[in-house]
């Protein structure tokens, strides 16, 4: 690494799962500018999230820490203020931080070290979306619904493109505008999607992408694979077995899903352009992943909130250039480990001293060509489950377990589509015992339900208050309207001068 701190660019995707990305082997999706970013990047093809579901895991990968030691229980869940996430690390550090789109914060403290963020998120901040393990069969109006696979389709507008365009075009003025001041000050820039989080719905240039015919359907379905209660619980309470899809409903939902995967890499295009016509191409630490992936149909199962591949696992593809090689890294990692590995990145791999205890690991040694760890832990408690759930991986070998359901586990080299239970042939009793002991180690489930519980109750409590006091944390962009485009601050050439990019010589 070079003295001088890098720039770093870290791009989202939300509910994005790496099996619909050419880059990892999709023959059908368009993705031609991620195709290009990962021609000259480390990517990482085990890589995984630490919670199926959007705010926990974004709160994991801001923090360094699972999410059990941060108490991000589900998508209502705090933040706390006094954990630090990485935007306060690369703050110390002399980074100027910012944040432009969604990061599911929950709580009155909305920018969690971000020195400033370009617009409000997309989801709400308050306590709504707390799940209810004391009424375990209530369907509640927020949870996620059979209806937006049935009403798949195309849409001129929609709530998450109107999202997502802002959110590109104030990271694309954000870019720029740091050229134009000419500061020496690296700067650290998240920019975060909402697609192809559902409604599967895209615009029509991005449906006639694809023909019907190329859209595959899922690989493995419904009656393909045992049944396992988890999964069952989620069919039942989503209305996946209510809607009874049929095969063309099912095959529109996932054509929209692929639109909308293009839709994202138009607009990581535009940031890659403005970030070369910027002349920070060179310098600059690029990051891509997302929060999750999403089931999309396989196994009967949609969305996200469980432990097999399709949700569980996450495109992970760094590049830098000048610093790191094209590389494909087999190690099996997770999004707590992108914390320590932006920090080292910005320290020439010294490091700091974190004031909490990290479970994420540096990357830096994979991005360096040499071997690195090979073990992820994941947690769920949100909705669908009266019981905390685990995942253990290492290695080849991935584990499933709950107090509440029986224990799954799979030999991913030998079985990648998670057909066989090894965790039912005898034969596999000493890896089942060994994954299983690394979980009861670490967390006391009694203690963690117990703590949960009291959580959902408290939030329950606040939330229809909050609603008669008229409270809202969402958080509202700070626009100064004469500070923008032409006033009376300056005489009318020198702001014309000053605006223009590349500046007069």
């Amino acid at each position: 690494m070079s003295n001088r701190k890098p720039n770093i660019l870290f791009i989202m995707a939300d509910q994005l799962a790496p099996e619909f990305l050419s880059a990892y082997g999709n023959q059908v999706v368009k993705t031609p500018h991620l195709d290009k970013l990962s021609e000259n990047a480390a990517l990482f093809k085990a890589a995984y999230t630490n919670f199926p579901l959007c705010a926990p895991a974004r709160y994991s990968m801001m923090t360094g820490c699972l999410p059990s030691n941060i108490e991000a229980w589900d998508n209502a869940a705090e933040l706390s203020s006094e954990i630090p996430t990485f935007a306060h690390y690369l703050s110390s550090l002399g980074y100027q931080t910012c944040l432009s789109g969604k990061m599911h914060f929950c709580g009155p403290d909305q920018l969690h070290g971000f020195d400033e963020r370009l617009t409000t998120d997309v989801y709400p901040a308050d306590f709504t979306w707390t799940p209810k393990w004391d009424e375990p069969d209530k369907v509640l109006e927020w949870f996620h619904s059979a209806d937006v696979v049935v009403e798949a389709g195309t849409c001129l507008r929609s709530n998450n493109l109107d999202y997502d365009d802002e959110v590109t075009f104030q990271a694309k003025r954000y870019i720029y505008d740091k050229a134009r001041d000419q500061t020496t000050r690296p700067f650290c820039l998240v920019v975060s999607y909402i697609h192809p989080h559902d409604p599967y719905i895209t615009r029509p240039q991005y449906w006639d992408l694809y023909d019907d015919s190329d859209v595959n359907l899922p690989e493995v379905g419904y009656d393909d694979v045992p049944k396992d209660p988890h999964s069952e619980r989620l069919r039942k309470q989503i209305g996946i077995e209510q809607a009874q899809l049929s095969e063309q409903q099912i095959r529109d939902a996932r054509h929209a899903y692929y639109g909308s995967i293009s839709y994202v890499d138009e607009k990581i295009g535009e940031l890659l352009d403005s970030l070369n016509e910027s002349g920070f191409g060179q310098d600059t630490v690029i990051v891509f992943t997302s929060d999750h992936g999403d089931m999309l149909g396989e196994r009967g199962l949609w969305f996200k909130m469980s432990w097999f591949e399709h949700a569980a696992r996450i495109p992970l593809i760094v590049s830098f250039p000048p610093a790191i090689k094209a590389q494909v890294s087999e190690g099996v990692v997770s999004l707590v480990d992108l914390l320590p590995t932006l920090v080292e990145l910005a320290t020439d791999g010294k490091g700091i001293d974190y004031q909490t205890v990290m479970d994420g690991r540096s990357l830096l040694p994979q991005l360096s060509g040499a071997e690195g760890h090979d073990e992820v832990f994941g947690q769920y408690f949100a909705e669908f489950t009266t019981e905390p759930i685990f995942m253990v991986r290492k290695g080849p070998h991935k584990l499933i377990m709950s107090d509440a359901d029986p224990t799954l586990c799979f030999d991913l080299r030998e079985d990648p589509k998670e057909m066989h239970n090894l965790a039912e042939d005898p034969a596999h009793e000493q890896i089942i015992g060994a994954l299983t002991d690394k979980v009861r180690s670490r967390w006391d489930t009694p203690s963690l339900k117990r703590w949960i519980i009291e959580s959902q109750r408290r939030r329950h409590t606040i939330i229809p208050l909050l609603v008669k006091q008229n409270v809202s944390w969402d958080y509202q962009p700070k626009v100064r309207a004469d500070q923008v485009y032409i006033r009376n601050n300056l005489e009318l050439y020198e702001i014309e001068r000053r605006s223009r990019f590349p500046s007069m010589k």
